[in-house]
Formats: C-alpha cells, structure tokens, sequence
C-alpha cells in the first residue's frame, strides 16, 4: 500500500486573505523566516539568535548589565541570566563588578567570544543576504532604516 503525502496549503493561497495585508503579521512572518535562517546559520557555532545577540552585545566597549540586556532585547531578565549563563560556561563573557557601581555587575566578551562573534557575525550576514535576496540593496538600506525608526522611537 503506497502512502498518500500529507496534503499542504500552499502559502500563496493564504498570503490573499486579509492577514496578508497585516503589517504587524508581515514583520512577524519576516522575522520568523530570518530567524529561522540565523539560527541555521548559526548552529555550527552551538548559538542561536538570542545567544548570538547577546555576544554581540557584550563583545564591544558598552559593557552591559544584565537588566540593561534584558531590556534593550525585549527578553524576560531571567531568561538572560540564562543565556549569559551559558555564554560564561563557554569561555565567550564574564561578568565583572561595575566600575560606576560594585554591587553591580557588567557583562564583557572574553577574547574567545569576540573571536567567535567575528566568524558567527559572517555567518549570519550570508543569512540575511539569502533571507533579504528579494530586496535590492538600495531596499534594504531602506528597510533597515525603516525599522531602525519603529523600533527606536524618539
């Protein structure tokens, strides 16, 4: 007895209804497919995007505390506690005493994560490129302003 696939809608019949048209549903379909695309990319360094963003963050100068992480990335503090956790576990970031504040913490990138920010950064770039192919890089330009602007509101 052969098998029959299972039937799928295919997403061109969906995409005329009305959520199609959502602004809100568009950017979150976009950000699931780059996501998606970022975490694929970025499972041969053993990350995914929300531990990369936190690499990426704690690897420059700003030295970050944890709630300034959770807030500037939208995450529940626990779960960047977690996260930093586990970046800490690796050798990729330590958490040092604040020089403005000792009972504070600050996060820093160690060598180890600012070496494997750099390789993981070109990983995801390609990523993006394939995700965002559609879009000239006059468009994308744009869309990254566009979004630069929603998302950091003066």
């Amino acid at each position: 007895m052969t098998e029959t696939p299972k039937q799928t809608v295919p997403v061109e019949r969906l995409r005329h209804g009305d959520l199609g048209d959502d602004l809100s549903f568009l950017l979150a379909r976009a950000n699931a497919l780059s996501v998606s695309a970022a975490n694929t990319a970025l499972a041969a360094f053993d990350l995914k995007v929300r531990s990369y963003s936190v690499l990426a963050l704690v690897v420059g100068d700003e030295r970050p505390s944890q709630r300034e992480l959770a807030e500037f990335l939208r995450l529940d503090p626990s779960q960047v506690v977690a996260l930093v956790d586990d970046l800490e576990r690796r050798g990729l970031a330590t958490r040092l005493p604040d020089e403005s504040d000792r009972r504070a913490k600050v996060i820093v990138g160690t060598t180890a994560g600012r070496e494997l920010f750099a390789v993981a950064r070109r990983a995801t770039q390609r990523a993006e490129l394939e995700v965002h192919s559609a879009l000239s890089a006059k468009e994308r330009e744009l869309l990254a302003d566009t979004l630069r602007r929603i998302a950091y509101p003066r």
